[in-house]
């Protein structure tokens, strides 16, 4: 397996043989199985949020952002559905970390799942461009691969969705069995759903079936407990890209970030998207807001279709 041509193959958003799958997947899989629920990733990094098949946003993303190994990134979590490229761009995203395994880091979704990616479109996409299920089928099993969160310079947690009530300490994320398709209740569930709400404390129920809603004392309590300084997360769309929430009056600071990475979301949203820069110290953070890649460098494919009514 040539995996540099595999990665040149892929930025051309051209799809690469079933047995050039089989193998990438096989190996993300060894990669990825020796890290733990909790990856720990040194800064400089950057932080990325929901991608959902907008292959050619990604592109921008690297071109504003940088590109692998100049720079470190860590993907929140839904790289697939929506987009008219999700086979494209999971696979690209799965062969620079089989490239660059120590600047990529990649984080379990709620969209990194059997039963969504049967409802919302990554099932099909697979299905159409190769006519058979079996790439879909070696995806999904590295899905159950990922990591659950990562800790970027030992004090900011990132996850894809939220916090837990049956989680406390970030050692408890790493007891948790992750090799497997997600649960509907508990405390890999909540991960991947949960959100945070401005206008509650404690805990809530979410109106997204799954995970909770929690406020600025939970956050608070788990920053505290854990030794942290801030939860980057990603899951929920944010109109200018990202979304700070539970500012200090003492500082100003917001206690959780949502980071947003797929501007002009489903191609009509007409939001931004936006990257987090972590530089050598946790307090030294910026945003970079980027808009979709131009229309005359991108491409809509032939098969393209209404995108599904669901924003979850």
């Amino acid at each position: 397996m040539d995996v540099n041509k595999i990665i040149a193959t892929l930025k051309k958003c051209e799809i690469i043989p079933e047995s050039d799958v089989k193998q990438l997947c096989s190996k993300a899989k060894e990669i990825l199985r020796e890290e733990r629920n909790v990856h720990k990733v040194p800064s400089p990094a950057t932080v990325v949020g929901d991608i959902h098949g907008q292959f050619w946003d990604l592109i921008e993303l690297f071109e504003v952002g940088g590109e692998v190994p100049d720079v470190s990134y860590v993907f929140m979590g839904d790289f697939v559905d929506r987009g008219y490229y999700s086979v494209e761009t999971f696979l690209l995203l799965l062969a620079l970390k089989v490239r660059h395994k120590n600047y990529v880091t990649l984080i379990r979704g709620n969209h990194e799942s059997r039963q969504i990616t049967q409802v919302y479109g990554f099932y099909d996409e697979c299905l159409k461009k190769y006519g058979s299920v079996t790439v879909w089928k070696e995806c999904v099993d590295v899905f159950d691969c990922l990591c659950l969160s990562a800790i970027v310079n030992e004090e900011i947690f990132c996850v894809h969705g939220g916090l837990s009530p049956s989680i406390d300490t970030v050692d408890q994320i790493d007891d948790i069995q992750r090799t497997r398709e997600p649960p509907h209740e508990g405390s890999m569930c909540d991960l991947m759903w949960s959100d945070p709400d401005e206008d509650i404390q404690g805990w809530g129920i979410s109106a997204r079936g799954a995970g909770y809603v929690f406020g600025p004392d939970i956050v608070d309590q788990f920053l505290h407990s854990n030794n942290l300084l801030l939860i980057a997360r990603s899951h929920q769309l944010a109109m200018e890209g990202y979304k700070e929430f539970f500012k200090t009056a003492e500082s100003g600071d917001a206690a959780l970030v949502t980071v947003w990475s797929a501007p002009d979301y489903c191609y009509r949203c007409g939001n931004l998207g936006a990257i987090l820069n972590i530089h050598y110290t946790s307090t030294d953070l910026e945003f970079q807001v980027f808009k979709q890649r131009p229309r005359h460098l991108r491409q809509v494919p032939d098969f393209s279709s209404r995108v599904p009514d669901y924003f979850l």
